[in-house]
């Protein structure tokens, strides 16, 4: 097994997650490269049932290191509930290790998703409504919040004084939506980076040593073709790349 890029010729429902496990058990890496908390595998090991989101399939294999890219939007509080569960299940997490520069769903991308679905009415995408999409539009925006932000209160701050009356304004007065309270977000995420930050890496650097010396990695790609950004099924999309060439880029 050399470098294995797995990609979905559809959109996204064609099992992978099954390929995924059966190929991570010889693999010396597995890598996702993009997508967030919607991608869904099911895997069943040992008599055990784990339903995997953001955590890599390789997970159930002790020797297998696993990476979340730079190119994945990650909601804290999910992946580290999705930790814990994989930790309740008796599977270890030492192997685990994520991007510091990914871009984090913060609570008013998960608002904003809900609002702006509803008002496409008969016209609606279909998203998940976990605010992957509003996240990716922050990070092209330049205004993101990423991981490695969480880990210091004073530029967490600032960067949620400088995103967030912005973003009350379009909840308020656009949606009708409570705003988010700033002190609220910044004890919150400040728990999440705490809890985060042993497992946080430059990704890249160890990704590309290992495609280097001619490791097994294996990239994990969530959806499937058509539905990448550029040519898939627009508008009916998701807002990351789930191509081959989605693997280049979101993991540096």
């Amino acid at each position: 097994m050399a470098t294995i890029v797995l990609v979905g010729a559809q959109w996204g429902d064609e099992g992978k997650g099954k390929v995924t496990d059966w190929l991570a058990e010889r693999a010396d890496l597995v890598v996702r490269y993009q997508g967030g908390g919607n991608a869904g595998h099911t895997v069943i090991s040992g008599g055990a049932t784990y339903k995997l989101h953001l955590v890599p399939s390789g997970i159930l294999y002790p020797r297998v290191r696993c990476v979340i890219g730079p190119g994945v939007v990650v909601d804290p509080a999910a992946l580290l509930a999705e930790m814990d569960a994989l930790r309740a299940g008796g599977v270890s997490l030492e192997n685990l290790i994520i991007s510091r520069s990914a871009h984090v769903t913060m609570p008013y991308h998960r608002v904003l998703d809900a609002a702006e679905e509803r008002q496409r009415g008969a016209a609606a995408i279909g998203t998940t409504g976990r605010g992957i999409g509003p996240t990716y539009t922050d990070k092209v925006n330049r205004t993101g919040i990423r991981l490695l932000d969480l880990l210091d209160a004073a530029t967490l701050k600032a960067r949620l004084q400088s995103v967030l009356p912005h973003k009350n304004a379009i909840l308020t007065q656009l949606y009708d939506e409570k705003p988010v309270d700033l002190d609220d977000v910044l004890r919150e995420y400040l728990q999440h980076g705490v809890r985060l930050k042993p497992f946080l890496a430059d990704v890249s650097i160890e990704v590309a040593r290992a495609v280097q010396r001619g490791s097994a990695v294996l990239f994990e790609g969530a959806q499937g073709t058509m539905l990448d950004l550029d040519v898939g099924t627009y508008p009916f999309v998701t807002s990351s790349h789930p191509l081959a060439g989605g693997a280049c880029l979101g993991t540096g």
